[in-house]
């Protein structure tokens, strides 16, 4: 539903670096029109690419057409941008495994992850069966058929309350996402995942001001497994191997660094072993 046009609403989005009708929700309904087909196209491109710019000879026409004359869904319509070479290109192979997940999760769930689970689960899935098995498993997903089903384009969730919503989300959303006068590809932070430290750790973020200017909103810190101990530290495990094992040339990847939990690190070396990477450095975060 979109956003009341208050002074209240207005002033608040203001603050927090956003537009009051961000998360609107653009759905393609029986009888449409050109116009309704256009919206749909252009919420899609909009949200799967972070609002990057898209140049007309980029344009996926023939899936564009398929929608047009009602052969695929909008589903399938997002699924086909999202499996793209040009969101690969944008998303995957000029970025770490983590910053393209978080993404993933940006762009078609219209969230952050929630916890390290997720997010280790969509790095393994990119690892070892590649890439497109995870595109896949979000619009496979029980969340996606109940948020968007297969008629509307996937839109911004992670600052509504809704069934099976978290409310570390909200804040860690803002760590994604400050609006659409920003795009995904030229964020400050370049390749850099965003939500390593706060998943690995279980903790919420504070919401900075959007122009870098004034006080954070301070969120109250929890801490899981005690302060000053050994189980609460964190570690810099560094990585190298190879992303993806498609049928195409094997892209190599440099290093990537993981920071895990004292407890979990053991479990997650034995994870970067099995899926054919090679342990550097592990050591204090």
């Amino acid at each position: 539903m979109p956003a009341t046009l208050t002074a209240s609403n207005l002033a608040a989005a203001r603050q927090l670096g956003l537009d009051p009708f961000d998360g609107t929700k653009v759905e393609l309904r029986p009888n449409w029109t050109e116009e309704d087909i256009q919206d749909v196209i252009r919420a899609a491109y909009r949200q799967i690419f972070g609002n990057d710019y898209i140049m007309q000879s980029e344009r996926l026409v023939s899936a564009e057409s398929l929608l047009r004359q009602g052969n695929i869904s909008v589903r399938d319509f997002v699924r086909a941008l999202a499996k793209s070479d040009l969101y690969k290109e944008k998303f995957a192979f000029s970025n770490n495994n983590q910053r393209f997940v978080e993404l993933n999760f940006k762009h078609f769930l219209g969230r952050p992850p929630y916890d390290q689970e997720e997010l280790s689960y969509h790095t393994n899935l990119c690892e070892d069966q590649g890439l497109d098995a995870d595109i896949d498993s979000y619009f496979e997903s029980e969340e996606y058929a109940r948020k968007f089903g297969d008629n509307i384009v996937p839109y911004f969730t992670g600052f509504s309350v809704e069934m099976g919503s978290r409310t570390v989300g909200f804040t860690r959303m803002f760590n994604l996402y400050r609006g659409y006068a920003n795009n995904d590809r030229g964020q400050v932070g370049g390749e850099k995942a965003r939500l390593n430290r706060q998943l690995a750790t279980n903790v919420a973020s504070s919401i900075a001001a959007p122009t870098g200017e004034g006080e954070a909103y301070q969120v109250p810190q929890s801490s899981f497994g005690g302060i000053g101990n050994q189980s609460a530290r964190m570690y810099r495990v560094e990585v190298t191997g190879l992303i993806g094992r498609q049928v195409r040339p094997v892209i190599p990847r440099s290093k990537t660094a993981y920071l895990v939990p004292y407890d979990q690190l053991s479990q997650r070396l034995q994870q970067i072993l099995r899926s054919g990477g090679k342990v550097l450095s592990v050591r204090p975060a």
